[in-house]
């Protein structure tokens, strides 16, 4: 679609992190850019001191009269699908005519006009697409990019390049919506079961993925974990760490002082080495994707090397929150087994003679469900456990599913359930030498009220 005639944009859960990047284009862009989201959060706060104007009445009283009462084809109404079909304000809108588009249909409607680097997978895709863009950026190709996160070295969700005809993009696989990308290089870190209430089986999954590959053009590359299997016309580089057979991989990769070096080889040959003080051997595998990503671009190896020196992460992605001898706090967004188990990896790898305490909150229903057993495997290999309740998002409760099921099959005896209110209380109790929070929902308002605690403890 074209945005020529459209000079409104409104947003219904403009607070998300992809709804947001996108609202911040558009703002960046010049247009009139307002929105809804059920509750004020960090994220919001900072879009309104942005300059975008933001209610939380979801009836169509909140909706600015401006938008409301707008020219058909001069506004445009962007959703995303957290928010229900049932919403009245999304609904006063449709009736009164307004062109309505998905998230990823406007995200559609801007990238595919690009040359579009994508990164797809179950795991991984925020942090690989920010360290992407960080070294296209710093190399000889800027590029605008919408992220799942907030990479530090832009401190925010979107990078603008005006002038550049290159975008990196996550590929979000919830309702498919990465497949109405085309991109020219695209990488899949992960194929692992999710999102089970919107894919019926994990064959499902992973047949979409499959037909994501297959966007890419013969032309392109698609830079694949090794060990994914799929069939396409394009040319395909493998990857993963201390690989024999991968195409892309490192060798002698060593910690020291909390940084990783490695060095790079592609096809037999080695391209350098790499020092990255981004913690986690994961993020040792999605620096391999970003680094083939630019090299396919073209920048030059003294540039890929400078960049993932200068890599700074994504606000909780393995983010230290308090770093000293006697305390360590990271912030993680884990919130499959498989990400838990990564996190707790990187943090046994860095200090193996501490104590792991872990604060866990499940999100969704559904994945608890779903992932009750794997859930259990990964957090019983924590030293303590805080375990907090589902947080909902868009779903209702499920009967029988709960926190407790969870609980229960976790093998260790020092497990409770802890209430959001006294989370500070029983986290000072344990004194632990690490903390780990982890979770998706919105555990990360948690996170100043536990460093502050912490560190008024030590003092």
């Amino acid at each position: 679609m074209s945005f020529e005639k459209v000079n409104k944009v409104y947003f219904f859960g403009i607070g998300g992190i992809g709804m947001s990047a996108l609202a911040r284009y558009f703002h960046q862009m010049g247009f009139d850019v307002a929105g809804y989201d059920r509750t004020s959060s960090p994220l919001v706060d900072k879009l309104i001191d942005e300059g975008i104007e933001i209610n939380f009445d979801d009836s169509p009283r909140g909706i600015p009269e401006r938008f409301a009462q707008a020219e058909l084809d001069s506004s445009l109404v962007i959703y995303t699908p957290a928010v229900p079909e049932s919403h009245a304000g999304l609904g006063f809108m449709r009736t009164q005519g307004f062109e309505v588009l998905k998230r990823s249909q406007a995200l559609q409607a801007i990238v595919n006009e690009k040359t579009t680097y994508a990164v797809a997978g179950t795991h991984g895709k925020t942090t690989t697409s920010s360290m992407a863009a960080h070294l296209l950026n710093q190399g000889n190709h800027s590029a605008t990019a919408f992220l799942g996160g907030i990479a530090t070295n832009f401190e925010s969700n979107l990078v603008v390049a005006k002038d550049s005809g290159i975008v990196v993009v996550e590929a979000d696989e919830y309702d498919r919506s990465f497949l109405r990308l085309t991109p020219y290089v695209a990488a899949i870190t992960s194929v692992d079961a999710d999102h089970l209430d919107v894919y019926a089986h994990p064959n499902s999954l992973k047949e979409s993925f499959e037909e994501f590959g297959n966007l890419v053009p013969s032309d392109g590359l698609l830079i694949l974990k090794e060990g994914i299997e799929i069939q396409t016309e394009t040319s395909v580089w493998t990857y993963a760490v201390e690989s024999e057979s991968a195409h892309l991989t490192t060798r002698s990769l060593v910690v020291e002082e909390g940084a990783y070096h490695f060095e790079v080889w592609l096809h037999g040959n080695k391209l350098g080495d790499i020092t990255m003080p981004y913690p986690g051997r994961h993020n040792v595998e999605n620096a391999l994707v970003a680094i083939g990503m630019a090299i396919h671009a073209g920048i030059e190896w003294e540039s890929i090397a400078s960049g993932m020196n200068s890599f700074l992460g994504v606000k909780r992605r393995f983010e230290y929150q308090i770093r000293r001898d006697n305390r360590i706090f990271i912030d993680d967004y884990a919130h499959h087994p498989t990400e838990i188990e990564a996190c707790l990896s990187s943090a046994k790898e860095l200090y193996p003679e501490k104590r792991i305490t872990g604060v866990f909150q499940p999100h969704l229903y559904s994945r608890t469900r779903d992932f009750a057993d794997d859930f259990a495997e990964s957090l019983s290999e924590l030293n303590d456990l805080l375990l907090m309740e589902i947080y909902p998002a868009r779903e209702e409760p499920i009967e029988g599913v709960d926190s407790q099921m969870i609980l229960n099959k976790v093998r260790m005896v020092n497990k409770k359930l802890v209430k959001r209110e006294n989370l500070v209380e029983e986290v000072l109790r344990l004194s632990p030498e690490i903390l780990l929070t982890m979770g998706a929902g919105d555990i990360d308002r948690m996170i100043d009220p536990l460093r502050e605690a912490l560190n008024e403890k030590d003092e």
